[in-house]
């Protein structure tokens, strides 16, 4: 036993925007990514050194030094 869908109108088709990149499909309900947007995660990713980091190993973080046996 199958039921049809009986609706007095017809299924609407989705809308086509023509961009450089060809014909795309616009869904209701659904907005396009704004370069706003997209600015803005890149703004909010974690910062990374552009260049190899030499490791902090003196002073207060010098791992080597608290396994000393001897203060003099």
């Amino acid at each position: 036993m199958s039921r049809k869908h009986e609706s007095s109108t017809p299924p609407r088709a989705f809308e086509v925007e023509q961009t450089e990149a060809g014909a795309q499909t616009l869904v209701p309900g659904i907005a396009p990514v704004t370069l706003g947007e997209r600015l803005g995660v890149l703004a909010n990713a974690p910062l990374l050194p552009r260049k190899g980091q030499r490791p902090a190993n003196h002073g207060l973080f010098d791992t080597n030094a608290r396994n000393q046996l001897e203060m003099f």
